[in-house]
């Protein structure tokens, strides 16, 4: 599966609606979202049953400042819906090899839970 354009009309419902979703925050004048664009694809095509989508912030502004994007390009992980890695930088392919392996192996019960955890503490 080859990457997918997200908006803010259709963020929620593919994150929500996938088991495990990346997404990539770029702007075409970014020079390391441009470098990143082609590991992202390549790991796309490897990946059929994660759904790779990506932003251009320059088109999705409000999207980008809802996400507290700061820096591009930025990669989120998103498992059943939850948010579970957010980096900026771009990422050389062994790195995104190794963050796609954490995500399909975390232990989602353990996740909530912690999260759970977290927001009963505040």
């Amino acid at each position: 599966m080859s990457t997918v354009a997200l908006t803010a009309a259709d963020f929620e419902k593919t994150v929500t609606g996938n088991d495990i979703v990346l997404v990539d925050f770029w702007a075409s004048w970014c020079g390391p979202c441009r470098m990143f664009a082609p590991v992202y694809e390549r790991a796309s095509e490897a990946n059929a049953d994660i759904v790779f989508g990506k932003v251009d912030t320059e088109a999705e502004q409000a999207l980008a400042a809802a996400a507290n994007i700061t820096s591009i390009p930025t990669l989120m992980a998103f498992r059943e819906g939850l948010l579970v890695f957010a980096q900026p930088g771009a990422l050389p392919p062994q790195a995104l090899d190794q963050v796609i392996t954490a995500v399909r192996e975390l232990d989602m019960d353990e996740v909530r839970a912690s999260i759970a955890a977290q927001k009963s503490g505040e």
